[in-house]
């Protein structure tokens, strides 16, 4: 039997030399493995009032979409800056090569809805921080944090955890 690992697809150097890419499209492609990926990343969560998820740009908008049709829930993008047409909030932040923004509508979140974020991989943490701290400035309370994929060399989860953030991954990859 197949895992969530096996469908992804590993690409040298790309975006740069030396990085080893992660490719999820893969297991989006499949049907089997796209479900048992959602399956397994609403499984910590099953039971619990969920009233908004939040997907990271890009690829936390597919997996957004659809753990949020699963749980009845409303779903929230975390886009990058300029993408949104409404008034926004935004939040600066690092990637492991560039500086980047993302923002969400200003009235996306009510105070004290229960948030749960994902997006497809963690490396450094400084998406999912920025994510977080953007649904925090509008008074979410952050139930999780879920992945497909973690990269621990990279010290993402340490850093989520650190700020007190239950995280949830369906597999881990050594190295960049």
């Amino acid at each position: 039997m197949k895992t969530i690992k096996d469908y992804i697809r590993t690409i040298p150097d790309f975006p740069h030399e030396g990085i080893m890419f992660r490719d999820v499209t893969t297991l989006f492609a499949d049907p089997r493995g796209f479900r048992m990926c959602i399956d397994q990343m609403l499984h910590p969560y099953a039971g619990q009032r969920i009233d908004r998820v939040v997907g990271l740009e890009a690829r936390g908008f597919i997996l957004g979409g659809a753990i949020a049709h699963q749980l009845g829930a409303g779903f929230v993008p975390a886009r990058k800056k300029g993408k949104l047409p409404g008034a926004t909030i935004s939040q600066e932040y690092q990637l492991e090569y560039a500086d980047a923004t993302i923002e969400m509508h200003d009235d996306a979140i009510d105070a004290g809805e229960t948030i749960l974020l994902v997006d497809d991989l963690l490396a450094t943490g400084g998406t999912a921080e920025a994510g977080i701290s953007l649904i925090e400035r509008l008074g979410g309370n952050i139930l999780g944090c879920a992945f497909i994929v973690d990269l621990p060399e990279l010290g993402g989860r340490a850093k989520l955890e650190a700020m007190g953030m239950d995280v949830h991954v369906l597999c881990e990859f050594e190295g960049l």
